[in-house]
């Protein structure tokens, strides 16, 4: 995991997002992962499928459970990039809640990220001025 998260968002967990355990599903973890990457591209200026002419495909995921998520829970998620190629980069994300002056790490995930020409139907190169707005 980076030392350094560049970009942060808050929102509470929803009730569709727990599960018959009454915890935070699995499923649930991977939709605010994918929540907190909108929003990170979005303060970018980008959208999966708007990305300096490209868009990109999800390649791989890794989630690392460290904690519980209970309805109402306000939770912040951080995403920093890193581990760039010349067709993708990794998200990183740190997942935690946030109790009074306190912050509780829920889950710690990755994603690889795969530059793709949709209308080609094939892997593209990574923009070299989205890839500098990712390392500013």
């Amino acid at each position: 995991m980076p030392e350094q998260f560049p970009f942060s968002t808050q929102f509470s967990v929803r009730i569709t997002d727990i599960n018959y355990g009454g915890h935070g599903g699995n499923d649930a973890i991977l939709g605010m992962i994918h929540e907190g990457r909108m929003q990170y591209l979005r303060s970018l200026g980008y959208s999966e499928m708007e990305f300096e002419g490209v868009g990109m495909i999800m390649s791989d995921v890794a989630i690392e459970f460290k904690n519980e998520l209970f309805y109402g829970d306000i939770i912040e998620i951080s995403v920093a990039a890193g581990n760039f190629s010349r067709v993708g980069f990794d998200l990183y994300y740190k997942i935690e809640k946030l109790e009074g002056d306190k912050k509780i790490i829920v889950a710690n995930s990755k994603t690889g990220m795969v530059c793709y020409d949709y209308d080609n139907k094939k892997i593209a190169t990574l923009p070299e001025t989205a890839l500098k707005k990712m390392k500013a």
